[in-house]
Formats: structure tokens, C-alpha cells, sequence
């Protein structure tokens, strides 16, 4: 069987009228069970947290074909001692995945860190079964730093999450 035929990836900046794509990325099951969402958020719901975020955090959106299929979050430490440090979040709508939104987004936000912000530590924590998602981390240069055993309530059950982080010193 031939591979899907590569498709254009377009990395921008979060707008407010992505809004409707990424609710329906994140409500789906791959997406909210490989992050820290909940299902069934609603629309209403999401524009308020969105309004609500502390300034100076950077969300950027895949697109494929006009649709807003996955978002990336680089979220900088509040604390003056921890400037050089910031947080990495990610989700990509389940029918997209492995199509590369993943790596664009995840190339897009490392280079914000690196080339704009000069940030010398990332981190990020990621389930313990997501294998996919840890070994795009790892050629990013992500290293394992931790366990957290029993670190969310998933489907039932709970699920263990590893600390991940990158320094660039």
C-alpha cells in the first residue's frame, strides 16, 4: 500500500475563529486522552479559557487545507527565577495524526524557544504509554527526566506521566 500523499502543513499563530477546529480536535478521543482536556468541552467553554490565559504564551495552529487540525502551546514560567524556562503543550486532531501537524508544530514552537525567546530549558510531561508522542520528543532532544506514578485519572483508571525536558545551555 502506497503512503498518503504528503500534504501541505501551514504553522500560524493562533486566531480567535480557530476556535470551532480545535474544540473539535481536542473532543476527539485520541486528543483528550493524550492530554489533560476533558471530553465534551464545549465551545463556550474553551473561548473562556482562552481569554483568560496570562499574556506572553505562545499558541500556534497546524493547518491542513483550511482546517485548523492541532494546536502548540509554549507557555513561559511565571516565576523571575524561572525565565529561562518554559512548558510545551500539544494536541492534533486524531484524524491528522501521523501526518506530520505533530513535528511541524512541535519544529515551530522549539524554534520560538530557541531563535526569539533564547529560552534555555523546555519541559513538558507526557503519558507514560504515548510512545508516539515520546519518541517525537526524543529527536527534538527531549530527555527523560522523571515518573510521575498514578499522575491523572484517564478512562477509569489511573495513568503514570514522564517528565521530559530539553537544555540548551
Amino acid at each position: 500500500m502506497d503512503p498518503p500523499p504528503k500534504t501541505d502543513i501551514l504553522i500560524r499563530a493562533l486566531e480567535p475563529a480557530d476556535l470551532p477546529d480545535l474544540t473539535e480536535a481536542w473532543n476527539q478521543p485520541l486528543a483528550y486522552a493524550n492530554t489533560l482536556q476533558l471530553p465534551y468541552t464545549s465551545l463556550e467553554a474553551r473561548q473562556k479559557r482562552l481569554t483568560a490565559s496570562p499574556p506572553g504564551h505562545t499558541r500556534l495552529v497546524a493547518v491542513i487545507d483550511g482546517k485548523v487540525i492541532g494546536m502548540a502551546g509554549l507557555h513561559p514560567e511565571e516565576n523571575p527565577r524561572r525565565a529561562h524556562a518554559a512548558s510545551i503543550g500539544m494536541a492534533v486532531h486524531d484524524a491528522y495524526a501521523g501526518r506530520g501537524a505533530g513535528t511541524a508544530l512541535f519544529a515551530a514552537v522549539v524554534s520560538v524557544a530557541d531563535d526569539w525567546l533564547n529560552l534555555k530549558r523546555l519541559e513538558l510531561s507526557v503519558y507514560a504509554d504515548n510512545a508516539r508522542a515520546i519518541a517525537l520528543y526524543e529527536r527534538f532532544g527531549f530527555e527523560r527526566e522523571g515518573l510521575h506514578r498514578a499522575f491523572s485519572w484517564r478512562a477509569g483508571a489511573y495513568v503514570d506521566s514522564i517528565s521530559m525536558a530539553r537544555l540548551r545551555l
